[in-house]
């Protein structure tokens, strides 16, 4: 399976919220996402809902960029794709992946280089 298949021809949704990323002690039930491991938890939010109490080393101002496509296990080197050719952009990413689609955060600023750059890939960006 090559990446550029799926990527030639898929679609990218921008979300409208702007989002926070922040360490939390209590995720609250409203975040986008969740991501724990052994020494920390992860919240990612929608900035309009506000930044959870407590939360500590906030960074603010990303936007969400969906892959409306059901991306297969057995793929190989999707997001290495991505990311590299966001990078040769200068577009940093914080990405995450449900169990069929993956999401890049983009900082806002950073936004239309984004989305031109996945263009060039062969998506449409809605």
């Amino acid at each position: 399976m090559n990446p550029h298949e799926y990527l030639d021809g898929g679609t990218v949704r921008v979300a409208s919220p702007t989002y926070a990323v922040c360490r939390v002690d209590q995720a609250p039930a409203s975040c986008f996402a969740v991501v724990r491991d052994e020494t920390e938890t992860t919240a990612v939010v929608d900035q309009a809902d506000g930044v959870p109490d407590g939360a500590t080393d906030v960074v603010r101002d990303w936007k969400r960029l969906t892959f409306e496509m059901e991306l297969p296990f057995e793929l190989v080197g999707f997001l290495a794709v991505v990311a590299s050719e966001l990078a040769d952009a200068g577009v940093s990413i914080y990405a995450l992946s449900s169990y069929s689609t993956d999401h890049v955060l983009v900082a806002e600023t950073d936004l239309d280089a984004a989305t031109g750059r996945l263009e060039t890939l062969g998506c449409t960006v809605a």
